[in-house]
């Protein structure tokens, strides 16, 4: 259980005390939502450079990093639905959701057969463009509560959240695409 490790099990456990500040109302909940999110996905990077620099990339942190990731981003939008934050919500969950679906299964499919897929530039794309997307959300959110009566800084937080979370989207689905086609062998093995 080396420190990369250690870091992505924070991850996870930061994950449920970010829904519940994201979704439960209190004072300035919202802030407290976007620091606990802004905190977990910077361990995402710190955990991977560290791994990476100091060569501590094991199989367990490849198998649990993108799942630590997929937990945090999911969450986010499915306080998303909740809280009515973006146009389309609720089909950019589902895409997203069907994405995870399939290659958390490919991955444990890889897995049974004795090997680990680890996370490519795609998926990496993927989960920094919904972190991005999910502060803007958030964040937007939070300034919009400060100006309840401006149009300007509504749609503006509108357009904003709406652009990010698209592009999230359909990075989601090239991603999730591509890494079927890298491993289609295990989908379909010849025999």
């Amino acid at each position: 259980m080396n420190l990369p490790n250690k870091l992505t099990i924070l991850r996870l456990i930061m994950t449920p005390l970010f829904l519940a500040a994201l979704v439960i109302p209190f004072s300035h909940h919202l802030l407290v939502a976007l620091i606990l999110f802004a905190a977990a996905s910077l361990t995402d990077y710190i955990d991977g450079k560290m791994a990476r620099k100091q060569g501590l990339v094991t199989d367990f942190g490849k198998f649990l990093d993108p799942l630590a990731d997929k937990m945090l981003t999911t969450a986010a939008f499915l306080g998303f639905i909740q809280l009515d934050i973006g146009v389309g919500i609720t089909w950019i969950t589902f895409i997203v959701l069907v994405r995870e679906f399939l290659i958390t299964s490919l991955r444990l499919v890889s897995a049974g057969k004795g090997n680990v897929i680890a996370a490519n530039i795609w998926g990496k794309a993927k989960t920094v463009s919904q972190m991005a997307a999910i502060i803007v959300g958030i964040g937007g959110k939070y300034v919009a509560e400060f100006f309840p009566t401006s149009q300007v800084v509504g749609l503006s937080v509108d357009i904003a959240t709406n652009v990010m979370l698209w592009i999230s989207a359909i990075l989601t689905v090239i991603s999730g695409t591509i890494y079927v086609i890298q491993n289609k062998k295990y989908i379909n093995p010849k025999k």
